[in-house]
């Protein structure tokens, strides 16, 4: 049963012994998951003609493609384990919930996540419901104010109120609940999109720091010496290197991309991580029944699997949850300056087409300040949970070290 001093650091010895005599359960269907992207990915590469949709219309992109792989790395290795450890996920939760701050961040993350994950689907069916209600002639009502709010009917242009005019006044309405832009595109809708590009960003580049930043900090704990040194020094040089100057540097020569975005920070943002996990790892690796698992002639790839990977697993989540902000900033800045690419309707693109507006910032807030709210909302949540995050799971911050 899970005390108050359990942590995510705790080790199920039962399901390790049993998982070092054949590969778990999880393991074979997250191969069974990868294979079947890989052979997806093969086929809509390298059989089907270009432009043609693999599933129904949708046309997969390389973007796609890697979202579902981080997809299902989440699902097999984050939220799998809360379900398999119930009882210490309770723990953790009543832990949690003290923390009100730190609950509404997660509510809210619930929220980004879903409509994230979401909201593509349910776009155009949305648009369609909009159309229709919206009867307008052009099929756009543009300058549509949030719903509690209202406009000057006259004073911007608005030649069509989808809601109630009353003094001279288009009042929201629940048609088009964040406003419309002044193209008439929905508020609502954009902010979807660019939830989806926010999510993409985070699990995808997630994806690519913790096991480069887990397998380089565990090896050069575990192995120290020359291997140790060689890691970190590498480290010490690749920190010195910007990503955003690498960033620049590919966009000037190949163009920029949210793919090209998630690579370069995804591959060049780790060391911090690594650094940690080093530290971690080197604590853990002369703990009593690790040096009596390694005396007892346990090998060093099952005493890394078994042993050390589990206690640095806490570290890695709350390490990569307080760097997710700075990645979501970073994409939406690229985004305000158009240095993603084109046609990515991210929270910073809508910023800077706001601005574009002749009656930005007062007669049209909404258009700036809606995004602007969204990508504080998301980059303070990330932060909330993350501080609570390394409250509840490091050791060292319960022991008052």
């Amino acid at each position: 049963m899970a005390t108050s001093h359990d942590t995510f650091d705790a080790i199920d010895w039962d399901e390790y012994t049993t998982a070092s005599r054949s590969v778990s359960w999880r393991t074979k269907l997250f191969s069974l998951v990868v294979t079947a992207l890989l052979l997806g990915f093969l086929y809509d590469v390298f059989v089907l003609p270009d432009d043609n949709p693999i599933i129904w219309e949708w046309n997969v992109t390389m973007l796609d493609w890697l979202f579902m792989l981080s997809l299902s790395v989440f699902a097999f290795y984050v939220l799998a384990p809360l379900y398999l450890n119930r009882e210490l996920t309770r723990e953790r939760w009543r832990q949690l919930r003290t923390n009100r701050v730190a609950v509404a961040s997660l509510c809210y993350l619930v929220v980004f996540f879903v409509g994230g994950l979401f909201g593509p689907m349910v776009h155009e069916p949305l648009t369609n419901a909009i159309a229709s209600a919206d009867d307008f002639a052009y099929g756009m009502a543009p300058y549509q104010p949030p719903v509690g709010f209202s406009a000057p009917y006259y004073g911007i242009g608005i030649t069509h109120c989808v809601g109630d005019i009353s003094n001279n006044a288009c009042h929201g309405s629940f048609v088009h609940p964040f406003g419309t832009t002044s193209s008439g595109e929905d508020l609502f809708l954009k902010i979807l999109q660019g939830m989806r590009i926010a999510l993409q960003v985070t699990l995808i580049t997630a994806t690519l720091i913790a096991p480069l930043a887990t397998g380089v900090g565990i090896v050069a704990a575990y192995f120290g010496g020359s291997v140790d040194e060689a890691l970190m020094r590498y480290v010490d040089i690749q920190q010195a290197i910007p990503p955003l100057f690498v960033f620049l540097l590919l966009e000037a020569l190949y163009g920029g991309s949210i793919l090209l975005m998630i690579g370069v920070f995804g591959l060049l943002s780790w060391g911090s991580t690594a650094r940690l996990v080093r530290s971690e790892a080197l604590q853990k690796r002369e703990l009593g029944y690790i040096r009596a698992a390694r005396n007892a002639g346990s090998s060093r790839l099952k005493i890394i699997r078994q042993h050390i990977l589990p206690n640095v697993s806490s570290t890695v989540l709350v390490a990569i949850t307080l760097q997710i902000p700075m990645l979501l900033l970073i994409e939406a800045m690229l985004g305000y300056f158009q240095l993603h690419g084109p046609g990515q309707n991210s929270w910073g693109y809508l910023i800077y087409a706001a601005f574009l507006s002749d009656f930005h910032p007062t007669l049209l807030w909404w258009a700036e300040v809606i995004p602007v709210v969204f990508l504080m909302l998301t980059v303070a949540s990330f932060n909330f949970l993350g501080d609570a995050l390394r409250e509840i799971l490091d050791p060292r911050t319960r022991e008052g070290l």
